[in-house]
This record gives C-alpha cells, structure tokens and sequence, in this order.
C-alpha cells in the first residue's frame, strides 16, 4: 500500500491550512481576547472547538461521503441543493466576499481617513476593490500563483512578529471581560468560532483535498482517507497555535486600548495595537498585507460562487445565464453589500450562522459516526436535521428581528423554553429528540420491509 512521504504529508498540510486560513480568520481571535480579557484562555478554548474542530471533522466527513451532494442527500437531494445554495451564498456575495473588502478597509484606509469623509472613501475604495476582483477572477489561476506562493508565508510572518511584540510588551492588567464575554466565556468563544465559516467552506474542501491526495497516486480509498486525516490533524495544530497566539495579542491590544463591542472588530483591534507598537508605517504595513490577502480571497470566491451556480443553473426563467453573468451579478450584490460596514455584516451574519452550523454540525457528526450508527438507521438523517433546522431558523428569524431593531416576544418566549437556550444551543435537546425518533421511524420502515 502506498503512502505518502514526510514531504507530501508537509505539502498537503499547508495547502489544507492555506485553504482554512484568511484576513478573516486572522480578525476574529484577537476580538475574542480584547473582549475576553482575563477570561481569554476559556474563551479562546471555546473559538477553537468550533473555528477548528469542526472544520477538521467536516472535511473527514465528506471525504468519508465522497462529497457534499451525496452527504446532504442522505437528508433528500432537494435538501442537498437548498443547503448547498444557503451555504454558497453565506460563504459567497451575502457575507464572506463583502467582508474581504470591508475588512481590507478598515484595515488599509480607515485608520487615515477623517470620520466625516469616511463613508465616501469606503464607497470609492470598494468600487476599485471589487473592480479589480472582477478583472481578476477572469484569469484566477494567475493570482493564485503568484499571490499564492508568498501571501501564507507573509501572513504567519506577520502574527509571529505581532505574538512576539506583545510576550515582549506583556500585560501589567488585563482587561475585565467585557461585551458578550462577560459570562460564559467558553460558550461564546464556541459561538464566536462561527464567524469564521470554516465548518461551511470545509463541506466543500473535504473533497479538494482527498483530489489532491489521489493525484499522488493514492488510489486506495481507505488510504486516501488516512492521508487526509493526517493532513487534517497538521491543519488543526497549526490553527490551535496561531489562534492560541492571536488571542493573546487580542489580550495584550485590549489591555492597551480599550474597545467598544458593539461597533469595533478585530480589525480595530489590530490597528490599534500597530498603531501603539509600530506608530503609523506599521499601521500602514498591516493594512498592504490585509488588502492583498483580501483581495486574493475575494477573486476565489467570486469565481466558486459563479462556478457553482452556473452548475446549478445554467437556466432561469428559460434563459441562458452564462459564467461571467453570474460573476456580474456575484460581484454588483457584494458591492453593494460591503458598504453597510464590517460591524454591521458581521451582525448580521451572526443569526444566519447561528442557524446554518447547528445543522451543518449534527449533518457531520452522523457523518462521522455513518459506518457504526447512521448506516443502519438511515431516517436519523431526515429527522435529526429536521428538528435541529426548525429550531435554528426560528432562532434566526428572532435574531435578525432583534438585529434590525424590532422584537418577537413570543416567539422569543417559545425558544426560552427550550434547555441550554440561554447559551444560544437551545438545539442540542431537539437534535436528540430527532436521532430518538429517526431510530424508531427507521426501525418500523425496516419491519415493513
């Protein structure tokens, strides 16, 4: 049986995490320790069970499936291409693709630009962004190449230089937890690890990376699946160190300058420290760094968006709807999007996560467990992510009120009765009431068989 070598293990290791890792991923942990503060090791315990685990076990699970179409079609194939659109369009033009040029701003120009002009430069700043995202993604294997090559390396460079820079500055006090962290800080950190959407792209990857492995010549499926777990297993240490470092700078930024939950992000949390640490040419160097890496991403996922619905509907309304049509429109939408604002996108996308991950998980657990339990008890598919989806788009639907400063009372009462709904996982409960009533219905189907 053939298996690969340290090298490939090594190669296979990073390209696995450069697919993982973003400006993204890089804003969020250092939000958590700011406003986690002397609660910061609980916290980032939580962020990384989430923002890690998961995604590590997503890609087993569908490498274990053979892709995504055929894991979410054990629910039924029309719930395969409804979870799949929701998905595309979280991780596509509603909420990631915004956020790469939200995120670069906020990073590159905000910190020099007056607050009465800032609406104005945001405006003209995301319109060249997403210009040359368009222009781009015509030829994205070019980017990829050349981008590719350095933007992972320069970004770990980066968070090693920040990690150091703050061991060496410590903390005299650290801040007392603050906004949502000043509670159950490991339950938020957990919640906190949605926004990173990796569990969402990893329904995706699972299958890139199990490619890449038979085009090793691994050709035995066991094997392939063995190899990517040890890919997967790499992955996962790389993200707990950098997200462990990241956190700890979060720590460090915060206790040097105190942030406002409702309206700062982890950009500002990074900027702030630069800023202290390395005055306004390091300021100015974060923010390069942050709009090629955004602007890398942005052309990738435009292109998967496109790619995919143009998959999925080459037609509509009887019309053809052609490749670049479907960047167009990808592109326009998340212009428009990006110019809400980093704090508003991420509040909003909160609720929609807080609803797609809690059936993305319990879909990857049956998953992981299909060959011992699932397998033999095929309706637990259909009712466990029945239960767990009614809950969490009521749940969502509560939240988005809430979001867009309205209330549903009642609808809020009938969640509170639900266990652990105070920790947001209100879920688990029906998830087991569904795996119950799956194992029964699959019973009594295989007694009238």
């Amino acid at each position: 049986m053939r298996t690969l070598n340290r090298r490939q293990r090594l190669v296979m290791t990073f390209t696995f995490f450069s697919m993982f890792f973003g400006a993204g991923n890089l804003i969020f942990p250092p939000f958590v320790g700011a406003q986690a503060g002397a609660a910061t090791i609980p916290a980032a315990i939580g962020f990384i069970v989430s923002a890690v685990g998961l995604p590590i076990l997503g890609v087993l699970a569908v490498t274990f499936a053979g892709g995504f179409d055929k894991l979410a079609g054990r629910v039924s194939p029309k719930f395969a291409l409804l979870l799949g659109v929701a998905i595309i369009l979280t991780i596509g033009p509603c909420f990631a693709i915004p956020r790469t040029a939200t995120t670069s701003f906020e990073m590159m120009v905000a910190p020099f630009t007056p607050d009465s002009s800032r609406w104005i430069a945001q405006l003209v700043y995301s319109l060249v962004f997403f210009a040359l995202s368009f222009v781009f993604a015509q030829h994205p294997e070019k980017l990829s190449k050349v981008l590719g090559r350095f933007m992972g390396p320069l970004l770990l460079i980066l968070i090693a230089i920040l990690f150091i820079v703050c061991l060496v500055h410590g903390i005299d006090t650290a801040a007392d937890p603050s906004g949502n962290y000043q509670t159950n800080q490991m339950a938020r950190g957990f919640l906190d690890g949605y926004q990173t959407m990796d569990l969402l792209a990893a329904l995706y990857f699972g299958i890139v990376i199990s490619a890449n492995i038979r085009a090793l010549d691994i050709s035995e499926e066991a094997q392939v699946q063995r190899e990517t777990a040890f890919a997967g297993l790499g992955t996962g240490v790389l993200l707990i160190l950098i997200y462990g470092a990241l956190s700890y700078v979060g720590t460090v930024s915060g206790s040097i300058t105190a942030i406002n939950a409702d309206s700062d992000t982890g950009a500002t949390v990074l900027t702030n420290l630069t800023g202290v640490v390395f005055g306004t040419a390091g300021t100015a160097f974060l923010g390069v760094v942050f709009v090629i890496a955004c602007l890398n991403v942005c052309t990738g996922l435009i292109c998967t968006c496109a790619t995919y619905f143009h998959t999925k509907f080459p037609t509509v309304a009887g019309r053809s709807v052609s490749y670049r049509a479907w960047q167009v429109l990808f592109t326009i939408f998340s212009f428009i999007v990006s110019n809400a604002g980093l704090s508003l996108i991420i509040k909003v996308s909160v609720p929609v996560l807080s609803a797609l991950y809690p059936i993305s998980i319990v879909l990857v657990l049956l998953a992981i467990t299909h060959k011992v339990f699932a397998a033999r008890f095929r309706r637990v598919y259909f009712w466990t992510v029945l239960m767990v989806g009614i809950v969490a788009f009521i749940g969502c639907v509560a939240s988005l009120a809430t979001v867009f400063g309205g209330s549903l009372p009642w609808l809020e009462m009938a969640l509170n009765l639900l266990p652990l709904q105070q920790q947001q996982l209100g879920w688990l409960i029906p998830a087991i009431i569904g795996l119950a009533i799956g194992v029964v219905d699959s019973l009594r189907t295989a007694q009238k068989a």
